[in-house]
């Protein structure tokens, strides 16, 4: 194997441990609900949509999947659109594990010992570790169908629209086909999981809501973040000592 080709494998190796990390964090993490208002010091957005007062409170997975999908976007740049088919079937499979894993946990019958260690809290409440075990990492069957399906239509979405715009711009534009593919496919996974996981607990106008206020959060963010592909892109090129870089403003 020439170097050339065993940076290619050890950069592919990096991008898709990232990738992977941060999608199973994301999904874990998502059970619980913040509010970005209060995180940021800043009084609620009360925004009037669709009939209801919104406020911008999101799940935690929030957080890192903008992340997973700029590292998508540079595995499509460097690897093409299979390389990004892969990792996400991967990743798919990787979520799907780990749920079944902590479902598993979940119900194992609780050590005697553990549950009397942590039988109250710090001031000295009851409290069920056991209980809370099951609350903060269980999730609803729907929940988890709707966020696998959620993530597979926007990766495959995010591919799609990637490839499309770069065939109609070549090698030029690189914020253009990432970040527009990244607002699309986003666009899709802010839906596709409320609709799975909730269609018939909330009326699809509280859905469609709760969507756009999720979207809207996701879509200032993938701007925001579109100079990480840049960075990325100048630091990949140098690892790889392209002379010839595919990164164009």
């Amino acid at each position: 194997m020439n170097p050339h080709s065993a940076k290619r494998q050890r950069l592919f190796a990096a991008l898709s441990a990232v990738f992977l990390t941060n999608a199973i964090i994301a999904e874990v993490i998502g059970v619980k609900i913040f509010s970005a208002e209060e995180a940021l010091g800043l009084p609620p957005a009360q925004l009037p949509i669709f009939g209801y007062s919104m406020d911008f409170n999101l799940t935690a997975g929030v957080l890192l999947w903008p992340f997973v999908f700029i590292t998508s976007d540079l595995i499509n740049e460097y690897f093409g659109k299979s390389g990004v088919k892969i990792i996400s079937c991967l990743a798919a499979g990787c979520i799907a594990y780990a749920f079944l894993m902590i479902f598993i946990s979940i119900r194992l019958p609780p050590s005697p010992w553990w549950t009397q260690a942590f039988a109250h809290d710090r001031e000295g409440n009851p409290f069920n570790v056991d209980f809370a075990f099951g609350q903060v990492l269980g999730q609803g069957l729907r929940i988890i169908l709707g966020s696998l399906t959620a993530f597979l239509a926007g990766q495959l979405v995010d591919v799609f629209i990637f490839a499309q715009i770069r065939k109609r711009t070549g090698e030029k534009w690189l914020w253009l086909r990432a970040t527009g593919s990244t607002l699309v496919s986003q666009c899709i996974d802010s839906f596709a999981v409320l609709f799975v996981a909730f269609y018939g607990t909330y009326s699809s106008t509280q859905l469609l809501a709760i969507g756009v206020t999720n979207y809207i959060y996701k879509f200032f963010i993938a701007l925001l973040l579109t100079p990480l592909l840049y960075i990325g892109h100048y630091f990949i090129d140098k690892y790889l000592d392209d002379k010839n870089s595919i990164h164009k403003a």
